[in-house]
């Protein structure tokens, strides 16, 4: 009821609030007095027209004005009628509040009784409050204490650590007197006392330099602990040195005996450098003579397993087989081409051969063995490789050394040695004329550097030098007389005269296919600058030998058969693209077109040479000129339908007698044929001409398809 009530209240105070506005507007006659604009101060705030308008405009557009303008209805009428309904309202609401005051009156007394409730938790907040400040305080005092107090235990331990440790490192524990005086230095034992006692003499030195009184309680005993450990390490060192001068002794047992205990040369060398220096040149000067002593030995029994034939300043190639035959002459080898043939001397660069077991000389004694010099000089040097490989990593572990220290150390212990090798090679050198065995050192020298290399050590880099510097020179000298002896080579000289390929070249071919096979691995322009100049004095020998035959055709087999000869032999060694395959490749093309024309000749050459006057008259436009030629045409057609067979098997064995390589043989003659066949061919086309057209012997012709077919039957089978 109250809400409805005050919603009629509302719509009630909105009419009348139009009517009041209405009704102090009116006139006397009931019509709205007009505005005098005269009267508005229009420069104020209050009387805007805009804001009337729209005061106006609101007023008229309440539902309850609508309806009251609609209907028609008195305002002042309805003006007291609404204020009367207010005053009703108004006395219904005060006996509504009236009803309803017990209610307010008992709430009234809940929100004091709330009050005084707050107030009191209030007061035990504030005792809270205060409670909490000073237990706040007091924390913060116990917290204070609190820090200090570590402080004081952390400066308390740390003071308690470094004197503890201190007093632990002064201490001279009697097990470690013991141990060193009593104990063997082989012991475990006495290699963990001898770290001890290390680090104690390193404590009291560092101690006397801060003056530290303490010292001078331990420094005496320590002092005769280091004498006593001194002598009984150097005297053990010194023991397993002299082990090295016993014979038969393997050095590696007791060399892996002293690495096993480096830690005594160090202490030696940190404690009493003199008793240390005393035992580094101990072992230098054992060692230096133990390794000269050995490999002298080994070399020298090595040598007695060597090839007796050796070459000499004879053995060349251009060196006739019957120049040595004089009464006094010294007996020549018995097969002077194994000088210029690799055969199986090259497997020593294999890495199974090359790092392969050292020779036994004595072994190869009782078997009666015999070996080339490059072998020998592969077991020598792989030998000194292995070692000196291992006394240089010994050297560097032991006795503490490296970089340009350690390659002193080395040269001091295989100085001699390395001289004496090199001593020795340069007698070898200087009378050897075998160029491949020369060769062959070269390049297991190169390997041998490179394995050096690839284990990272540098101790022999100058020997490997040294070595190259003596080998290099001698081989290129080697060549250069080879070179000589096949440019000053008299033809006459030489015996009787054959086609089949000479001994020379063959002597070449073998030789240089060695030389390139070799060389492929390690490239020197050098050996390839001399490769090409003996070639080029070859190809000019094979041309001062053919041109002693009489006949072109003797010279183009001697020339054939040598330039194959050479080729097949280079290419089972040296690579397909290698200078030397091709410039005889080329050689022997152009030597094998000119044979077949030569060949194609006799039997054919009427034919061949109408063929090509034909062709070249018809470029000119000149055929007429051979019209009167019909005889010579039919004698051509004629003698080739009749002997062509037989000139063709004439041919094969022709070519079988004249050249030895079968496969090169069958080569010439396949390319015989073909040109034979392409001449025919020729020969049919030029007789097509209408020149020739007429000629009833064109009947005679014998069909391309057809010859070709007879001509595959006549193909040697080699």
């Amino acid at each position: 009821m109250a809400e409805a009530t005050a919603d009629d209240i509302s719509a009630k105070k909105t009419t009348q609030a139009a009517m009041a506005y209405f009704h102090e507007e009116m006139s006397d006659g009931g019509d709205i007095a007009p505005l005098h604009l005269g009267e508005l101060d229009l420069t104020t705030d209050e009387l805007i027209l805009d804001e009337v308008d729209l005061h106006i405009q609101a007023n008229l557009e309440d539902e309850l004005v609508k309806e009251a303008l609609q209907t028609g209805v008195d305002l002042r009428q309805y003006s007291k009628q609404v204020e009367s309904e207010l005053e009703r309202i108004e006395q219904a609401s005060i006996k509504d509040y009236i009803k309803e005051s017990q209610n307010i009156a008992l709430l009234h007394q809940q929100i004091s009784a709330c009050d005084s409730i707050l107030e009191r938790m209030e007061e035990m907040l504030s005792g809270f409050q205060s409670d909490l400040s000073s237990i706040s305080s007091e924390i913060h005092t116990l917290q204070q204490q609190s820090l200090s107090m570590n402080v004081r235990l952390k400066n308390r331990q740390a003071v308690h650590s470094n004197l503890s440790q201190l007093v632990d490192e002064l201490l001279v524990p009697g097990a470690m007197i013991s141990t060193i005086l009593n104990s063997a230095v082989t012991e475990q034992e006495f290699v963990e006392q001898l770290h001890e006692l290390n680090n104690k003499i390193n404590l009291a030195k560092e101690l006397s330099f801060r003056e530290t009184l303490a010292c001078s309680d331990i420094q005496d005993i320590v002092d005769r602990l280091k004498i006593k450990a001194v002598s009984k390490i150097g005297e053990f060192i010194l023991l397993k040195i002299n082990s090295f001068k016993k014979p038969m002794t393997n050095y590696q047992i007791p060399q892996n005996t002293l690495l096993k205990y480096r830690f005594f040369y160090q202490f030696l060398l940190a404690n009493e450098r003199t008793v240390a220096k005393d035992v580094r040149d101990n072992y230098v000067d054992t060692l230096s003579k133990m390794y000269f002593s050995y490999f002298k030995s080994y070399s020298g029994r090595l040598l007695k397993v060597q090839y007796e034939d050796v070459a000499d300043k004879d053995d060349l190639m251009g060196v006739e087989d019957t120049a040595k035959k004089g009464f006094f002459s010294k007996p020549s080898l018995k097969s002077r081409n194994t000088i210029f043939t690799l055969g199986q001397r090259g497997a020593i660069l294999s890495p199974p051969e090359l790092e392969g077991p050292i020779l036994v000389p004595h072994t190869a004694q009782r078997g009666d063995s015999r070996y080339p010099y490059e072998t020998l000089f592969r077991s020598q040097h792989y030998a000194l490789l292995d070692n000196c490989c291992r006394e240089y990593l010994f050297l560097c572990d032991f006795f503490m050394v490296t970089g340009n220290s350690a390659l002193d150390l080395f040269n001091n212990i295989m100085g001699k040695t390395l001289s004496m090798f090199l001593k020795s090679m340069s007698a070898y050198v200087a009378d050897c004329y075998d160029g491949i065995a020369v060769f062959l050192c070269i390049h297991i020298i190169l390997r041998f550097r490179a394995i050096a290399t690839k284990r990272n050590i540098p101790a022999l880099d100058k020997y490997w030098e040294a070595v190259l510097e003596l080998l290099w020179p001698r081989f290129e000298l080697i060549l250069e007389m080879n070179i000589h002896s096949i440019r000053n080579t008299d033809p006459q000289k030489l015996g009787v005269l054959d086609t089949r390929p000479h001994y020379i070249t063959r002597r070449y071919a073998e030789f240089s296919s060695a030389v390139v096979s070799i060389n492929q691995t390690f490239p020197n322009e050098r050996t390839d600058a001399l490769l090409a100049q003996l070639q080029v004095e070859v190809e000019n020998f094979v041309l001062k030998m053919a041109a002693e035959f009489p006949s072109r055709r003797e010279q183009l087999i001697f020339l054939i058969n040598n330039y194959d000869m050479m080729l097949s032999v280079l290419m089972e060694r040296a690579a397909d693209d290698s200078k030397e395959v091709e410039g005889f490749q080329q050689l022997l093309l152009a030597r094998t077109q000119e044979f077949i024309e030569e060949l194609l000749s006799p039997p054919f050459g009427g034919m061949i040479a109408f063929v090509k006057e034909a062709e070249a008259l018809t470029e000119k436009g000149q055929l007429d000129c051979l019209k009167n030629d019909e005889a010579r045409v039919c004698q051509l057609v004629r003698g080739f339908s009749t002997s062509w067979k037989q000139s063709v098997e004439a041919m094969s064995q022709d070519v079988m007698r004249s050249f030895t390589n079968f496969k090169n043989g069958t080569g010439i003659i396949q390319g015989a044929l073909t040109q034979l066949i392409q001449y025919y061919h020729g020969f049919h086309k030029v007789l097509s001409q209408p020149a020739f057209r007429s000629l009833p012997v064109r009947s005679e012709l014998i069909n391309l398809h057809h010859l070709m077919v007879e001509v595959k039957k006549h193909k040697p089978n080699f």
